[in-house]
């Protein structure tokens, strides 16, 4: 198993937290299950579309989230007139949202575009 595999399999140890929605009953933490899917990479079959997409996916993820946290970083200090620490603490859980879901959507997209053989779109 190569590193990339690894890592990418890896990202399925965040569902466990999850299970601090369980114990806490604060539903939020719920959403962490969804990592569970990511344990597929180490069983998938490596190859360059895979490597490909995978890079791409994180690629958007990370740049949709430093804009979003930037954005509302600032929107929440200005606008909202909170604390730097408060505004900052909000721009990055916004940022961090926004870079997972695009992560998960970009991969998905990605899945099920080379799982129904579509080229060229």
């Amino acid at each position: 198993m190569n590193l990339r595999k690894f890592m990418y399999g890896s990202m399925g140890f965040l569902s466990l937290i999850g299970f601090l929605g369980i114990i806490t009953n604060e539903k939020s933490f719920l959403l962490f299950f969804a990592f569970v899917i990511d344990f597929d990479y180490w069983f998938m079959k490596s190859d360059e579309m895979l490597e490909e997409y995978m890079s791409k996916s994180a690629a958007r993820g990370f740049y949709s989230g430093m804009i979003t946290t930037a954005l509302m970083t600032l929107f929440s200090f200005l606008v909202e007139s909170n604390t730097s620490h408060n505004a900052l603490a909000t721009g990055l859980s916004y940022g961090w949202s926004i870079a997972i879901i695009m992560y998960s959507l970009s991969t998905a997209y990605y899945g099920l575009k080379e799982k129904w053989g579509l080229e060229n779109d």
